[in-house]
């Protein structure tokens, strides 16, 4: 039985859950990386930088102690930047951490290794217990309470329901799936595809457009999904196209807004610099992009979004080369 969660990251997302879980009256630990801010942050009972206007319940505790945090929840929520993963689990890993279950609710694709993000927790940490949380979850709108659907995939059925049953709430309803490789990979893609979308509107195309990008940019990801090993169905569900609709749509959507700046003609740099919180989608994009290529897979979004943010690409001639590629069948033909 899970009744302690300890939650590792305290970014908006890691917060939004605290909330959410300390108003279940689950036990509950939030840890951040940096002394300084967990003190401020403990004090004002607001994380003003990553989740402004919403208080944190006084029954959560806010830390940078490390072992702290692990020896208290019999549930971790890996909630970091997916770029601070592995360092993050070397911290764990000096801790005793092998009897708890692990739930990663981050999104990303490592940019070198092309790991999934529960392949690189059970590279460092070992045949732990581990299940995925993902799904169209603006974390703004959970912690206001507003309707919001999302999946719990994992191998193990019982694990899977236990987890489902922690965070099921009235507006935050939860389902269960076994398919952990489309679930991460719906989940970490979708975000360069918002940049794309994003991109669009800062060109101020028009629905068309963006419509096509969205759409077209779902079989891309599914294309990869699958040749991974994911299932096909799993894209068309809450952790494909309705995550991909909800980052390509929101205002609140970081990589979104990327892609809208960059479309404005502003560099990448300029746009990344101010920014307090990770845009998941521009490391992303690398990753995606090579892995394409090396499993000989046709994404040209994904490559256009790439060579915008890597190669300097003008953001009117990718579009443009999107545009006058070779027509072709939206469905091959049986």
């Amino acid at each position: 039985m899970i009744k302690t969660i300890s939650i590792i990251g305290d970014g908006g997302w890691g917060t939004t859950l605290a909330i959410h879980l300390a108003k279940k009256e689950y036990g509950v630990v939030l840890w951040g990386a940096f002394a300084d801010y967990v003190s401020q942050t403990a004090q004002s009972r607001e994380n003003r930088k990553f989740l402004p206007g919403y208080r944190i319940p006084a029954s959560v505790e806010l830390t940078a102690d490390i072992n702290r945090a692990i020896a208290f929840g019999d549930l971790i929520v890996l909630a970091c930047p997916s770029e601070y993963l592995t360092s993050v689990l070397k911290k764990i890993k000096t801790t005793s951490y092998k009897d708890k279950i692990f739930l990663s609710v981050i999104k990303g694709i490592h940019p070198v290794t092309f790991q999934r993000m529960s392949e690189i927790i059970k590279e460092e940490l070992g045949s732990v217990q581990l299940a995925v949380l993902s799904g169209p979850t603006i974390a703004g709108e959970v912690a206001a309470g507003l309707a919001t659907t999302a999946v719990v995939a994992c191998p193990q059925n019982r694990l899977a329901l236990e987890i489902q049953k922690i965070f099921h709430t009235s507006s935050f309803r939860i389902y269960t799936n076994h398919d952990v490789i489309g679930t991460e990979i719906g989940g970490s893609v979708k975000n360069v595809i918002a940049i794309a979308c994003g991109i669009c509107d800062g060109f101020g195309l028009g629905t068309n457009a963006k419509a096509a990008l969205l759409t077209r940019g779902l079989t891309e990801i599914t294309r990869l999904g699958v040749a991974l090993g994911g299932k096909k169905e799993t894209f068309y569900g809450l952790t494909g196209l309705g995550d991909l609709v909800t980052t390509c749509v929101s205002p609140q959507s970081r990589n979104r807004s990327v892609g809208e700046a960059l479309g404005k003609g502003k560099k990448i740099k300029d746009i990344l610099g101010p920014m307090a919180m990770v845009a998941e989608g521009v490391i992303t994009s690398k990753a995606v992009h090579c892995l394409s290529r090396k499993l000989k897979i046709s994404m040209p979004i994904v490559e256009q979004v790439y060579k915008i943010i890597y190669e300097g690409q003008d953001s009117h001639k990718a579009m443009s080369d999107l545009m006058t590629r070779q027509p072709k069948a939206e469905i091959k033909a049986k």
